[in-house]
């Protein structure tokens, strides 16, 4: 007898641990939504690669899209042809997933990396780790990504690629809403 009256606050704390991640996922979701528009600002690499060494500045879209159900970040060199033929062009899809928050990048290595994000306490940072990835990873492929909201003019982007040989490449975005 005693054991079935455990069972049910037993299952309300379950339900309620599951309720509020969801919730975490969704205040993250609904974060990344106030980003939704065109930015622009400097791009800096550590260590410093020659083919990103000329591009100083970048452009980055974050459109919603789906009916609310997901977001497009689309990031491309400015003064570049937007040609994604001939220049590098990633798409990254940031979507909800039962009770997480899922972001896959489309990279231009041809791979699809897939993280998974997880909220800062002070709710302006959303980070995302690695979970999975598709496809060749011969040239490497991206591993983390962190967006900072400064406010609804301003956000910084970090990402971090995973050379061949496991040599992790920064790249730290400093925008500014065009």
């Amino acid at each position: 007898m005693k054991s079935r009256n455990l069972t049910l606050p037993l299952f309300l704390l379950a339900l309620s641990a599951v309720a509020f991640a969801q919730s975490d996922a969704q205040k993250s979701f609904d974060q990344m939504k106030v980003l939704a528009g065109n930015w622009q600002g400097p791009v800096t690499t550590e260590p410093k690669m020659a083919k990103m060494g000329n591009m100083t500045s970048t452009q980055v879209s974050l459109r919603v899209t789906s009916r609310g159900n997901a977001i497009v970040h689309e990031m491309y060199g400015e003064g570049k042809a937007d040609d994604p033929t001939r220049y590098d062009h990633p798409v990254t899809m940031l979507y909800l997933d039962g009770d997480r928050l899922l972001l896959t990048h489309y990279c231009d290595a041809g791979n699809r990396p897939r993280m998974t994000a997880k909220p800062s306490s002070d709710g302006k940072k959303i980070e995302f780790d690695f979970l999975d990835v598709a496809g060749s990873t011969k040239y490497g492929h991206m591993d983390h990504a962190v967006f900072t909201v400064i406010d609804a003019n301003h956000h910084t982007e970090d990402w971090t690629y995973m050379m061949p040989g496991d040599k992790p490449m920064h790249a730290h975005m400093d925008l500014v809403r065009k």
